[in-house]
This record gives C-alpha cells, structure tokens and sequence, in this order.
C-alpha cells in the first residue's frame, strides 16, 4: 500500500467534490508550498537558538558571502535582499545599534556608505549558519544523494522563470 500525505487527502477530496478540475498540480504545489512552511518554522527556530530574525540572517549571510572585509553597499545589500531602500536603512540600524555591523565611508564614493559585518556579526552568522546546515541535512536524510540531486534540479528548473522576472532590468 502507498503512504499518503495530507496532500493526498485533500486531493481526493478536490477530486471528489469538482471532478470536472484538473487537479494534478496540487500534487507538485501543494507539498511545496507545505514543505516552506515546516522548513521556514525549522528556520525560525535555528535562528531565534541564535537570537536572530530571519532578515537579520538574509542581511549578515549576504555580507559574510561578500568575502573579506564583509562588505557591502546598501544598494548592493537590497539587491542581495530583494526589499527596499527604505526598509533596508531600518534594518542597517538595527543591526549597527545591536553591533553587528558598521558603516564605513564608501572610498569609491564619497557620499556613499559601506556596510561591513563587525566581527562579532560574523560570529553569530557563521554559528547561526552552521547549525541551519545541521537541521537541513536532517530534514533531508530520508533522500538519497541521486534523489536530492534530481529534487534540486527539478526545483532548480522551476524557480528559474521567477528568479528571471525578480532581476532588476536595466533603464534604457
């Protein structure tokens, strides 16, 4: 007999009551869109163990990726973030006035700002950053490494269309 998720239940019940839908997309769909739920809960919870919000990790995991010196502009940082330039300069001051990163003068421009990871911003992140991949290799231990490559690439085909559309375009 085949295990069924709540997915397969409610399915059925589609099925059931409006036969004249097709309704196989919720079998893809509807477990994504379950699964980011139970992941951004997994998430959360890594990162409260670290006395982190969820943007302030987006925030530090971009600058640690930056390379040394940690840095970024805040144009940079929004587009690594996909917020605001308003909501950007709340959350750099946020994390300025609980020292994890500082601003530092741009030398390649003079009204400009650098933002850069101070080192106690680096050390949160990285053990913040560790303990996700722990919690994430668990939730996909019952894969084998050939089905998390073919789930990875499936995903990866799917999001391509949406990452393409959230690219800033360039003004003519």
């Amino acid at each position: 007999m085949r295990m069924q998720d709540e997915v397969d239940r409610l399915v059925e019940a589609w099925h059931a009551e409006r036969p004249d839908l097709d309704v196989r997309p919720l079998h893809v769909l509807s477990r994504v869109s379950r699964l980011a739920r139970h992941l951004d809960r997994a998430r959360r919870a890594v990162f409260a163990a670290h006395r982190l919000e969820p943007w302030e990790f987006d925030v530090l995991t971009a600058l640690r990726r930056a390379g040394a010196p940690y840095q970024l502009s805040p144009g940079r940082l929004l587009r690594a973030t996909l917020v605001t330039s308003g909501t950007m300069t709340n959350r750099i001051d946020r994390l300025a006035a609980a020292g994890l990163v500082e601003r530092h003068p741009d030398p390649q421009d003079k009204r400009g700002v650098l933002v850069r990871l101070t080192a106690a911003g680096q050390a949160r992140v990285d053990a913040a950053f560790a303990d996700l991949l722990d919690r994430e290799h668990v939730i996909l231990e019952s894969l084998t490494p050939d089905q998390r490559d073919a789930l990875a690439g499936l995903l990866r085909t799917l999001l391509i269309p949406f990452d393409a559309d959230a690219e800033p375009r360039p003004t003519a």
